[in-house]
């Protein structure tokens, strides 16, 4: 149940990538065609977010617990501290779960790695 209702953000967004990529795209060329381009890619970064972007940083925020850190601040002053040089592979754990947790938003195919 949502205030307001049907259509979702989530199915607005879709619905508009959609259009960019069958219509938009089949019928420009060149500068507006790469804006196009970017614009979809956006539209999709932000899709992802919005079905992953809640559990991404609940996911977070349990990782930085287990280090007992209670936000990115006090976890960055930590490493700069060298209060955590004890734990590095933790530290390197949590922060590669971070970076692929961003990457999974803003391309995932990055994640896949070398082709």
């Amino acid at each position: 149940m949502s205030l307001h209702g049907a259509p979702t953000s989530a199915e607005l967004i879709e619905s508009v990538r959609e259009w960019i990529e069958r219509d938009v795209m089949s019928s420009t060329e060149g500068r507006l065609k790469f804006h196009s381009r970017v614009a979809i890619n956006v539209l999709a970064m932000v899709e992802r977010e919005l079905a992953m972007g809640e559990q991404q940083e609940a996911d977070h925020a349990a990782r930085l617990e287990l280090l007992g850190m209670s936000d990115d601040a006090r976890f960055a002053q930590a490493i700069r501290h060298g209060d955590l040089d004890d734990r590095l592979d933790e530290v390197r754990a949590i922060l590669r779960a971070d970076v692929d947790a961003k990457l999974a938003v803003a391309n995932p195919k990055y994640l896949d790695g070398p082709t």
